[in-house]
């Protein structure tokens, strides 16, 4: 099994002074991690993550800035899952914006556009000579991508959903500019909900009727959302029966706390998981040892049931005072205005809030 993480946002935590220790000693935890046996990096790619100049943040993942990543990667010799997600900024099943260079295009001219976009960046990458085994076209798609072109458009209780035909030839023109310059990469197609059988039928199903050339079902498995362990392998488990295919944890988070490392004026938290918004029933509690044994836990159930790899989600994303999911531009991009833009995510990393090594950090091996 491989292991992997996202750290779309390293570039940001380099610039804002992030670091990173163990036991008080400063450490590199790239080194770390390779020792540990990872040896994939995932990279986000947003078309163009600026407005006027000025950065979305979150990572401000152009091309231009993956390569910058990568180019401080380079002595550990890891590989790359390059991740598109045919946007300007983030995207979900909630969302996935047109891009700003393509609005006013007909459905033709925007499959030209992505066919060209992934092409052309794919190039940049080798051009670099980036090692990218794995190419991920789209990201979280369960309801489609790039919207209104190819969404999925839910039709109701028990009916199957339509408009199939615009996002599998999205899909397909994705694909075609990746193997024109990566033929060995294996392409990923990425869902959420990852306990939902039937959505997973439904979709894949399709894909397997259009002939759709992907090699991975890639999964975002966060189980405050996506159901416990049985629901996700009975889905891991169903998917490989039915459409032969490898699955790839492609998203993974669990926090050490539910503190907030800065509170509201009126004492509230604005982190994603906090104790209020929590509903789901937990295999761990969320708290140091919490998280140490849930990917304990995790990663052998993964082993168990032949997953090809996980990818933990941005491990490295401390909290700093330039360090924030969105800009004022790029909530308006999304049209998320008004929100707080800081980062709400830091209580899932594999660090704590003043960078030092969490035990889960040790866990999240290739056991030997």
């Amino acid at each position: 099994m491989k292991l992997g993480v996202d750290v779309s946002t390293y570039l940001e935590e380099k610039n804002g002074g992030a670091k990173y220790f163990d036991h008080g000693k400063e450490i590199d935890p790239f080194r770390e991690m390779r020792a540990n046996g990872v040896d994939l990096i995932r990279l986000r790619v947003w078309n163009d993550p600026f407005e006027n100049g000025k950065p979305y943040l979150g990572g401000t993942n152009s091309v231009e800035n993956d390569l910058k990543i990568i180019e401080d990667l380079k002595p550990y010799g890891f590989s790359y899952i390059i991740d598109f997600h045919y946007s300007d900024f983030w995207v979900d099943p909630g969302k996935q914006t047109l891009p700003k260079a393509w609005k006013g295009l007909s459905f033709e001219e925007v499959k030209e556009q992505l066919y060209l976009f992934t092409k052309e960046s794919l190039q940049k990458f080798k051009n670099a000579g980036v090692d990218a085994p794995y190419i991920q076209i789209g990201n979280e798609v369960t309801n489609g991508m790039v919207w209104p072109f190819g969404q999925l458009i839910d039709n109701g209780k028990g009916k199957p959903r339509s408009n199939y035909e615009g996002f599998i030839a999205l899909l397909n023109s994705g694909i075609k500019g990746a193997k024109e310059i990566y033929p060995n990469s294996q392409i990923i197609v990425h869902l959420e909900r990852s306990s939902d059988c039937e959505v997973y039928e439904e979709l894949f199903t399709q894909l397997k009727e259009a002939d759709v050339p992907y090699d991975v079902i890639g999964m975002s498995y966060y189980p405050y959302w996506h159901g416990n362990f049985a629901q996700l392998f009975k889905n891991v488990a169903n998917c490989q029966q039915k459409f032969q295919k490898p699955i790839m944890i492609m998203e993974l988070g669990y926090g050490f706390t539910l503190e907030d490392y800065l509170l509201t004026e009126n004492g509230q938290s604005e982190l994603k998981v906090t104790k209020e918004n929590l509903e789901a029933e937990l295999p761990y509690d969320i708290d140091i040892k919490g998280q140490e044994l849930f990917i304990e836990d995790f990663l052998d159930r993964c082993e168990q049931h032949h997953v090809l790899g996980v990818i933990y989600w941005e491990p490295l994303w401390i909290p700093g005072e330039t360090i924030c999911w969105a800009s004022v531009e790029g909530q308006a991009y999304i049209h998320e205005e008004g929100k707080p833009t800081r980062n709400e995510w830091s209580n899932q990393c594999l660090f704590d809030y003043k960078g030092n090594k969490l035990p889960a950090f040790n866990k999240y091996r290739i056991k030997k």
